[in-house]
């Protein structure tokens, strides 16, 4: 197995943590669906398409955790804005506690020496 190289599908670690990530990239100011795409991307989660996002704004938004208003656009149509709801706000909370100790866990467990 020496010499191979391994391609990691990123994706399905990307699906769990599709509600932090969205919950944290509005968790400082509302945004309408292509802006949080933007930024988004610009955090670096270029893989994520836009259906994926869609869908998971959604369901945040019927499990109570995003709001929606509807805003004039100066170019073009109505723009539907995502705010954070309080229950969105300790979803957040609670899912960076959970992330910060598996992370913590996991960089224990993989800077520990390899026997083999």
């Amino acid at each position: 197995m020496h010499g191979t190289v391994v391609c990691v599908d990123r994706s399905q670690l990307l699906k769990g943590l599709l509600d932090i990530i969205v919950l944290r990239v509005l968790a400082d100011e509302d945004a309408y669906g292509y802006e949080i795409l933007h930024r988004l991307r610009k955090a670096g989660f270029e893989e994520l398409g836009d259906a994926t996002v869609y869908g998971t704004l959604r369901r945040l938004f019927k499990a109570g955790h995003l709001s929606t208003y509807v805003m004039p656009s100066d170019a073009g149509p109505h723009r539907k804005y995502y705010a954070l709801t309080a229950t969105g706000r300790t979803r957040l909370r609670a899912m960076r506690e959970a992330w910060e100790d598996v992370s913590g866990k996991m960089r224990a467990l993989l800077d520990s020496p390899e026997k083999g």
